[in-house]
């Protein structure tokens, strides 16, 4: 087993508004281009690698210490690492887990993820908190040879996030399912837009059958499957440009069928409801994301990555103005008051704005699936009362 050196050849960190941090190479050598962000978990580095929400994205992580634990392949949220570069203060030189079966900047390597170390991680975070979330790059190998002005010049013609769609990146290619585990309650079409494994596994678990879809599925299509329920999965890339996935999501509610989206699949609900979206400055990104559920009252620990949110009152009911009757906010940001949740009070759908899965995370919102379980039940149970 190979371990990070702390004389690895030099790298060098370039935002777009010409800030540049030089540091020591990490994970594979030579350039990658991306939004850079930053997460705030301790902890997870392996699922925030695998997650494709991150597709698109250099992710710095605010932690000082990234790959304690190495890395497994129990941990996966996917088949592979999805971030465009990676950005750590000081890697571990020896993982220490029972669990690990390899180091972390193996897994890097083996991935071609291009990352930097070495350099003062929370200082880049307050910039970013400070300008805004903006296109980056990560220059080592022969590209760090190059000259500062056509690293720039690079950065600055990399692709915006905003207006983005990255749905066809990460989406599976072919269908699948997963058998529901236990007493089978029926079935639900996943749009997968990024889908993670532990989602899948969670909805399982709920006894559903879970047929798996490609984004580029139409409504005919899953509603031919007879689905009892639809799901929108989390997933990287601008609201405003999965046109096809709101008029998708608004042709199955009209079939009546129940609803349960996360993160993207949030902010394509709103879309679908006749709400806009917008860019947040720098996203909510971590797994110490504090939501209130107005409901309850209740103050919930999140794990979340999103750079957009829905556009719409936190307080008070909102007609839609697509035809789906009242919608209210159910959850919303302590920290800046942004959306993180929709209910819809005619049809049977709702979304959160967060992961309640967070496999490397709180478990506050687990109990999401459930509601969700419910709610199907319960709409079934309705549907078997009208037809006798």
């Amino acid at each position: 087993m190979s371990y990070p050196t702390t004389n690895a050849a030099p790298a060098v960190l370039v935002l777009e508004d010409g800030t540049r941090y030089v540091g020591r190479a990490y994970g594979s050598l030579g350039q990658t281009l991306g939004e850079i962000v930053f997460a705030t978990g301790m902890t997870g580095y392996q699922e925030t690698l695998t997650d494709p929400s991150y597709a698109g994205q250099i992710v710095l992580m605010t932690a000082p210490h990234i790959g304690n634990t190495g890395a497994n392949d129990e941990d996966m949220e996917s088949s592979r690492i999805w971030v465009s570069g990676f950005v750590v203060r000081e890697p571990a030189r020896v993982p220490s887990n029972f669990r690990s079966q390899r180091t972390l900047d193996a897994d890097l390597e083996s991935n071609g993820v291009v990352g930097i170390s070495g350099i003062d991680t929370r200082a880049i975070t307050r910039h970013i908190r400070s300008l805004g979330a903006m296109r980056s790059g990560i220059f080592s190998g022969d590209r760090y040879d190059i000259s500062e002005s056509e690293q720039l010049e690079l950065v600055r013609g990399g692709a915006s996030m905003r207006g983005r769609n990255l749905s066809d990146e990460v989406s599976t290619v072919e269908p699948y399912s997963l058998p529901a585990t236990g007493e089978r309650i029926g079935s639900v079409a996943v749009l997968d837009l990024g889908v993670k494994t532990s989602t899948l596994t969670y909805l399982a678990e709920r006894g559903f059958e879970v047929f798996v879809l490609p984004q580029s599925v139409t409504a005919e299509h899953v509603l031919s499957l007879n689905p009892s329920a639809l799901f929108f999965s989390n997933g990287p890339g601008d609201p405003a440009a999965s046109d096809a996935h709101v008029t998708l999501l608004q042709e199955v509610l009209r079939a009546g069928v129940p609803y349960f989206g996360i993160c993207f699949g949030n902010q394509l609900l709103g879309r679908a409801l006749g709400f806009s979206t917008y860019k947040l400055p720098f996203g909510h990104r971590g797994i110490n994301q504090p939501v209130l559920d107005k409901a309850t009252g209740r103050v919930e620990i999140t794990s979340q990555n999103h750079g957009f949110a829905v556009d719409m009152p936190i307080e008070g009911i909102s007609e839609s103005t697509t035809g789906f009757g009242r919608v209210e906010v159910s959850h919303y940001s302590l920290n800046d008051q942004v959306v993180e949740g929709i209910r819809c009070l005619d049809i049977p759908a709702f979304s959160v704005q967060y992961h309640p899965e967070s496999a490397a995370g709180p478990h506050d919102a687990n109990y999401l699936f459930d509601r969700f379980r419910d709610v199907v039940v319960a709409h079934v149970a309705a549907g078997a009362g009208d037809a006798k």
